[in-house]
């Protein structure tokens, strides 16, 4: 095996750490900045397909989806107002969006910085995927 450069060390030292794609690791634990992670295969199968819809650009059942998240709550990593938005994660039989949402970071197409909330923004756990 050939040498390691200090920043490909630095990625194996960090993949070890979090447990990056370990088979078996929890389904929710803790990460940077105390939140919980949650494994995209925990996530409700709303939830899932709403990831989908995002990372395709729409089609989105509600007006809001897709509108700016201001971290009132100052739950997420603080970041420049507009850095958050916001999709409803539909919930079955409910006649209003409900409370689950996924926040995404950044561009949301791209973004590897998603959140997820079924208690409407009182918590969040980081997606982990």
């Amino acid at each position: 095996m050939g040498k390691l450069t200090n920043f490909g060390a630095a990625l194996l030292l960090a993949a070890l750490c979090i447990g990056a794609g370990t088979p078996g690791a929890p389904a929710h634990a803790k990460g940077a900045r105390g939140l919980e992670t949650v494994a995209v295969s925990s996530l409700p199968q709303e939830a899932r397909d709403t990831l989908v819809l995002i990372r395709r650009g729409g089609l989105f059942r509600y007006r809001q989806d897709g509108s700016v998240f201001s971290n009132r709550e100052r739950l997420l990593p603080a970041r420049a107002r507009g850095y958050y938005r916001e999709y409803t994660v539909p919930t079955p039989e409910a006649k209003d969006r409900g409370a689950r949402r996924i926040v995404a970071g950044g561009e949301p197409r791209r973004s590897r910085e998603y959140y997820y909330t079924d208690d409407h923004y009182s918590s969040f756990r980081r997606i982990k995927e």
